[in-house]
């Protein structure tokens, strides 16, 4: 591992500004039904500071109960993404974090439509997540056309800078895979510039999608707007 990502478990983290949406449009019923019925089973314990108050490691595969490679979708919007992924590949399990309430429901009515069961969905900022995992737990990550913060002050709340990138290589296994998909020409330089030096080397970089990738929404309106998509592919070294 590169020793900017070889940290040590800190137990208590500092306490941090987040910046977005938590709540859009009002829900609709069944939605609501998805949370009060289905967020529970699905929540991971031990991510937050009430039911983990000393912070000790969470071991990802006991979220499951089984040794299957885990990934981690950071950022969900819809789930469309993590839903497909977790279809097409049975044999693993996959996190997903989103603090937009909106998009945790639009998650849960599709993982009951698609009968999935190897899915576990934490409702809150990656980072929380990522103070808990153990070190080289995650196999792969995904950055699935995330918020792109596009006034010049605000690219530092952007996904792609240190504050989240060395926990996200500390958290991922050598040799494991981080995927970005983006619409925005300049969330996709500052990827190129900031991921590399995090402890991850370029393998793709292109306006081909990937073979198992499914379009979402985001992707869709980029597309009717006439923006180009644009996919990179890292590799954790």
């Amino acid at each position: 591992m590169s020793d900017k990502a070889d940290t040590v478990f800190d137990p208590n983290p500092p306490r941090r500004n987040f910046y977005g949406r938590r709540h859009g449009k009002t829900l609709r019923q069944s939605q609501k039904g998805y949370l009060s019925e289905d967020l529970g089973e699905l929540r991971p314990r031990g991510i937050t500071l009430q039911d983990n108050p000393d912070r000790h490691p969470v071991d990802p595969q006991a979220i499951f109960g089984n040794a299957n490679p885990v990934w981690l979708e950071v950022g969900f919007g819809g789930g469309e993404h993590m839903v497909h992924m977790a279809a097409t590949y049975p044999g693993i399990n996959i996190i997903g974090c989103e603090p937009f309430i909106n998009g945790v429901a639009m998650l849960l009515g599709k993982i009951r439509a698609a009968g999935v069961d190897n899915v576990s969905v934490h409702p809150g900022d990656a980072r929380d997540l990522m103070d808990v995992l153990p070190d080289a737990s995650i196999q792969r990550a995904f950055l699935m056309y995330p918020d792109p913060w596009p006034k010049a002050r605000h690219h530092r709340r952007r996904f792609v800078t240190p504050e989240h990138l060395l926990p996200l290589a500390r958290v991922m296994q050598p040799g494991g895979i981080f995927r970005v998909a983006s619409d925005i020409p300049d969330y996709i330089r500052q990827t190129r510039e900031q991921v590399p030096p995090a402890g991850f080397e370029t393998i793709g970089d292109t306006a081909e999608a990937w073979d198992d990738w499914i379009s979402t929404r985001y992707e869709q309106k980029a597309l009717r707007e006439g923006r180009a998509p644009h996919y990179v592919t890292f590799r954790r070294t």
